[in-house]
């Protein structure tokens, strides 16, 4: 998959997000891991909801977008 075209999803509907490199990042990579319970990117979080992967279809929903 394309982060382009995941981002994009985000701008297309005026979703303010902030991204995080795992890879340089040590605290970041860490908590990430803590709130999702493993280290696959991208882990999106939605309010209370942690989201593991591009899943438009289920971001759509908590976002409650199209």
């Amino acid at each position: 998959k394309n982060r382009r075209n995941d981002c994009a999803h985000f701008k297309e509907n005026n979703i303010e997000y902030s991204e995080k490199d795992v890879t340089k990042d040590t605290e970041a990579r860490q908590t990430m891991g803590e709130k999702s319970g493993q280290l696959g990117v991208p882990v999106i979080e939605v309010g209370e909801d942690v989201v593991v992967g591009f899943d438009k279809d289920k971001l759509s929903e908590l976002l409650e977008v199209k």
